[in-house]
Order: C-alpha cells, then sequence, then structure tokens
C-alpha cells in the first residue's frame, strides 16, 4: 500500500483504504509529519503481513486511548510456524526499512507472538488462541461484534 493513504476506521477496526494519490489530496504537511510517520510504518506493516499472507488483519486506531502507540493490528497465522515466520519477516522488513529493531516477545511457541514497533503494535496469533484472547473486542470498546476487519485476500 503506498504511504499516501488513509484509513476509515469505525469503532476502532479499519474499513477501508483511501489512496490520497488517487483521490488528488495533498500529503501530510509538516504539522502531520509524526502522524504521516505512524501512517507510513502501518502502511509497511500491513503490506509486509499481506505478502507473508497473514489472515484476518484487523486494525485498530488507538491514538488518544492508549500512550503505548497509535495503532495496533492483530492478525492470524494458520500455525505455529507462520505465526513466526509472519512475525519474523516482519521484524526484518522494518529493520531495513527503518533502521530499528521491533521488539518481539513470544516467538518461541509460536502462538502469540507481540511485536512492538513504536508507533504500531501488532499481534501475531494462531486461530485458537486469537479466539481465546479477542483483543480486538477489548480495544474496540463495548464489546461491538462488528466484524474483525479486512481478509488479507482482500
Amino acid at each position: 500500500m503506498p504511504a499516501t493513504g488513509r484509513y476509515a476506521f469505525k469503532e476502532g477496526v479499519i474499513l477501508s483504504y483511501i489512496d490520497k494519490a488517487a483521490t488528488g489530496q495533498a500529503a501530510a504537511g509538516p504539522a502531520q509529519a509524526r502522524g504521516a510517520e505512524a501512517s507510513e510504518l502501518l502502511d509497511r506493516v500491513i503490506a509486509s503481513l499481506e505478502e507473508d499472507k497473514a489472515e484476518d488483519i484487523a486494525v485498530m486506531d488507538i491514538r488518544g486511548r492508549s500512550a503505548m502507540a497509535d495503532y495496533m493490528v492483530v492478525c492470524s497465522g494458520r500455525s505455529a510456524r507462520q505465526v513466526t515466520s509472519i512475525a519474523e519477516k516482519l521484524a526484518d522488513r522494518l529493520k531495513l526499512r527503518f533502521h530499528f529493531t521491533p521488539r518481539m516477545e513470544g516467538r518461541e511457541s509460536g502462538d502469540w507472538v507481540l511485536i512492538d514497533a513504536g508507533d504500531v503494535i501488532v499481534h501475531v496469533f494462531r486461530p485458537e488462541v486469537r479466539e481465546f484472547y479477542q483483543l480486538e473486542k477489548m480495544w474496540q470498546g463495548g464489546g461491538s461484534e462488528a466484524p474483525a476487519g479486512s481478509s488479507a485476500g482482500g
């Protein structure tokens, strides 16, 4: 996804991606510099997850709700091996592009890997573990039954 885009949210879950270049909107100016950096990081995270066939990618805008990050991304891998691979490849790509190594936890078990990339926190789960913890419901507020987010295939 291009770094010039914006995301549309409902109850903290991403609904659509809007390419600002295609709509003729200008890129973020200096007053939006931090938001533009977080947005570019989010774009790169999503692109990496999609490339590695992560499933059920959900993005939650947690700006103003948490001081730890601007966005939280939750996705699934089909097996412990795929979960670990998705996380490791994401960390490698972020290191190459942004010149920092994100912190990771849970890589050894492959059930749930947390990647702390600063403004974007990523959780990669096996489907059963994701269902058990239901992070999306906790961050959506009000226990909404809204869809978890976009599929990696769409």
